[in-house]
């Protein structure tokens, strides 16, 4: 069994302010990444995604990053035991105007995880991560709220 999934949400903002609130890493830490980001997601670049829940920055490739349509990244799955080895995820994130570019459908896919109980746990966890992003990011962009802060420690 391939260890991947799909969660979508929709946001009432056109596609470009919808994507900006991924793309910049002053709007990304507004809402998501509790400890802050660095970098901004392009094509090819490696950034930084801090947060509190989950101590210590992690690295963030930006595989592509196409304005307004979607942005692929790859970062590190959870080691499988103490000696495990290290490999990546992908995630996919597309963004769809709808109802003339007054609302955003945001997908987000990640798959990679190794077929094994490690693996599953891990899918599950990052399944619930963007769940709780796509949440963060409605409130936020489309109120000014930051749903996550004081959520975690």
């Amino acid at each position: 069994m391939e260890l991947k999934f799909t969660v979508s949400g929709r946001i009432a903002k056109p596609v470009h302010e919808v994507f900006e609130a991924v793309a910049d890493p002053e709007k990304l830490s507004g809402y998501f990444t509790t400890g802050g980001a660095k970098g901004r997601l392009e094509t090819g670049a490696v950034v930084t995604w801090d947060f509190h829940d989950f101590p210590g920055a992690f690295p963030v490739n930006v595989v592509e990053a196409v304005p307004d349509e979607k942005i692929v990244l790859t970062w590190g799955a959870v080691p499988e035991g103490e000696d495990g080895e290290s490999y990546d995820t992908t995630v996919t994130m597309r963004f769809e105007p709808l109802d003339g570019n007054t609302r955003t459908l945001v997908t987000i896919a990640e798959e990679g995880w190794k077929e094994t109980e490690t693996g599953l746990e891990s899918s599950y966890g990052n399944c619930e991560g963007w769940t709780g992003m796509l949440c963060a990011m409605k409130i936020y962009v489309e109120h000014g709220i930051n749903l996550r802060e004081g959520f975690y420690r």
